[in-house]
């Protein structure tokens, strides 16, 4: 599987999340989302979607790997205070660009609008795929009228993705669910 993460839009996947400048000529470090390797390279352009859901184009000028990060060095980021306007954004390329995956493989992306079951009991659709604190990957799934549940994407569950049927197998350990789901009447009152 790759976790290279699609937009809401559609039109882009994104590749990584600036966490934090880095030095002090502009470089800010960022989360990779993607295990492709050499998925970033000097010259690469991307795009930074912004948290005011402005989008725009950064070129890589120079990279390396920092502890669990990837320092990227942009052309024309060149002091700390450039870098700090990037915090928080998505690094993204247009999804035409993306990158071809080996057989049996799957972008997390194409997840959304998949179909979560847990052995033969269906849970609910994907909404979303959250990038975390944990080494899996959270799927965000509905079901009907309680809260979503999130649901790590881990190998261990995982039985069977199949993207063209919508669906995604897992053997999810027992209590699981348990763990989010909303509380009962009583236990809100309990909890006051």
């Amino acid at each position: 599987m790759s976790s290279e993460r699609q937009a809401a839009s559609g039109e882009f996947i994104t590749l990584a999340v600036v966490i934090k400048t880095q030095g002090r000529r502009g470089e800010v470090a960022v989360e990779p989302h993607t295990n492709i390797p050499d998925r970033f390279r000097e010259g690469m352009r991307l795009w930074a979607l912004g948290k005011d859901g402005q989008r725009r184009q950064v070129q890589v000028e120079d990279l390396w790997p920092h502890k669990s990060f990837l320092v990227l060095k942009f052309e024309g980021v060149e002091t700390i205070s450039d870098a700090e306007l990037l915090i928080g954004s998505e690094l993204q390329v247009p999804r035409s660009e993306r990158s071809e995956l080996e057989p049996g493989w799957t972008y997390l992306s194409d997840l959304v609008g998949c179909r979560v079951f847990d052995g033969e009991r269906e849970i609910g659709p994907i909404q979303d795929v959250h990038f975390g604190a944990g080494e899996a990957p959270l799927l965000i799934v509905t079901s009907g009228a309680k809260l979503p549940y999130e649901i790590p994407f881990a190998e261990a569950y995982l039985e069977k993705v199949d993207v063209d049927r919508k669906q995604v197998r897992m053997r999810l350990p027992e209590g699981l669910l348990d763990v989010n789901a909303p509380l009962a009447k009583e236990e809100k009152e309990k909890a006051r």
